[in-house]
């Protein structure tokens, strides 16, 4: 004798106000109990039946790291905005000498400070011819490529592009004799010896164009750098590897006095001033 009952079973998953299944069971021999005919009536399979349901709070539950201030800040790419350049279309209207394209490293790491050793009585307003007599003589006088200066700086602090190629591209310059490859040169229009005053506007402006210019490649301006030297006519001989100040002074890769005492005595609160404007 076969005897039916009807009771009322909750879908796995469902809280107690889901769907109720109405399930009919049999009771009776070889029918495998009312449990495998509810679990069949819900649709169960038999691994389905056989695997434990763990209830809500034994559930794991994968979290993302949660990453601390320091460590946020040590993740986050420290960069500083783009100074005004003006392009050397102002200083090159015309007479500009036939040069081969410009050459490229992956990107720059150090910059080099220099002093144009020229006067420094000028008029602001002459910035351009100035340039223009230095592009005269180093491409013109020296057979160079073009003028060796990636940028130049007047005492009112204007900054100036130089060598073409793109102010925000890893050009090579012809600066800094084996140290040319993935730094840039920044050339402070005057005379900078010791007991020379280095213009407050001036000083900012190189500390601008330095901030902005290591931030592409996320490098402190306080920082320490090593560079391997290309050729033998500088301090270090060709293939050695040597250690410098992210802003530092030509004087330091090559036997010259340059850029004079004062603006060496200057590159110290450079430094910490491009430093800040990284947001460091």
């Amino acid at each position: 004798m076969r005897v039916f009952r009807m009771t009322l079973c909750c879908a796995p998953g469902a809280t107690v106000f889901g769907l109720l299944l109405m399930c009919a069971v049999t009771v009776g021999p070889g029918d495998g109990g009312s449990a495998a005919k509810s679990a069949r009536a819900a649709g169960l399979t038999p691994a389905d039946r056989a695997a434990p349901v763990l209830p809500p709070a034994a559930v794991p539950v994968r979290r993302p790291p949660v990453l601390s201030l320091a460590a946020l800040a040590v993740h986050r790419p420290h960069t500083a905005a783009l100074p005004r350049i003006v392009p050397r279309a102002k200083w090159l209207a015309e007479g500009a000498y036939r040069r081969p394209p410009a050459r490229y490293a992956d990107r720059v790491t150090a910059v080099f400070i220099h002093h144009t050793d020229s006067p420094n009585g000028y008029d602001c307003a002459d910035t351009p011819r100035i340039i223009h007599d230095l592009y005269v003589g180093q491409a013109g006088g020296r057979n160079w490529d073009d003028i060796g200066y990636n940028f130049l700086v007047d005492k009112c602090g204007t900054i100036y592009e130089g060598r073409a190629g793109g102010v925000d591209k890893a050009v090579v310059g012809a600066h800094a004799q084996g140290f040319n490859q993935g730094t840039a040169g920044i050339a402070a229009i005057g005379t900078f010896i010791a007991g020379t005053p280095v213009p407050p506007s001036m000083a900012k402006s190189i500390a601008a164009l330095s901030a902005w210019k290591l931030g592409l490649a996320n490098i402190d301006p306080r920082s320490r750098v090593r560079l391997t030297s290309t050729n033998s006519l500088s301090r270090f001989p060709k293939g050695r590897t040597a250690e410098f100040n992210a802003i530092a002074a030509h004087r330091d890769e090559y036997e010259t006095y340059c850029p004079g005492q004062a603006l060496m005595a200057a590159l110290p609160e450079i430094r910490q001033r491009a430093a800040e404007l990284q947001g460091r």
